[in-house]
């Protein structure tokens, strides 16, 4: 599986770009993918902080995953500039019927497939060697566009998951 996205990032965005990052309960279809990043499009140039234009854009990776930045270098990102895009993805939920919010869905590259897991699973998977410490993990927390260039696909061993399970921890 080709995970390669950094060079699909838009360059003119601060490293400080504010990320959001949206793990869909299912892969989206082509056609819903294509309508989707229309979608995208649409909203990121469309959202306004207090009337002012926010530098945003918005991407579709995998088929799986919608991430919204924002430069907050050009303009700031207030909570109701946030609100409006949380209520956007609450639209493409109820359009797609799919769910975006389940934070305890763990999304794992497991036999070349990105695989969803509930984290009530982990311990389990590992203990069982249907995956490792070294699976690759879609940290799904990273807070900026720096971070998502180097810590969003990263070994669950690296990850914040790694002080949950002690099965992860390293010697």
């Amino acid at each position: 599986m080709n995970l390669q996205y950094t060079d699909l990032l838009d360059n003119s965005f601060h490293p400080a770009s504010r990320v959001w990052i949206y793990q869909s309960s299912r892969l989206f279809g082509m056609s819903e993918a294509l309508r989707l990043e229309e979608q995208l499009e649409q909203f990121t140039s469309d959202w306004k902080s207090h009337g002012t234009p926010v530098k945003a854009t918005g991407y579709l990776f995998f088929g799986q995953f919608i991430v919204l930045i924002a430069d907050e270098t050009a303009s700031g990102v207030s909570g109701c500039s946030t609100d409006g895009s949380v209520r956007f993805i609450k639209d493409i939920e109820q359009q797609y019927k799919v769910m975006l919010f389940d934070r305890t869905a763990l999304a794992l590259v497991v036999k070349d497939k990105i695989q969803v897991l509930p984290m009530a699973q982990l311990g389990y998977s590992l203990e069982n060697g249907f995956i490792s410490p070294d699976t690759l993990y879609f940290n799904n927390t990273v807070l900026n566009l720096a971070e998502l260039r180097e810590k969003w696909i990263i070994p669950l061993k690296d990850s914040w998951l790694a002080r949950r399970f002690p099965v992860l921890q390293t010697s």
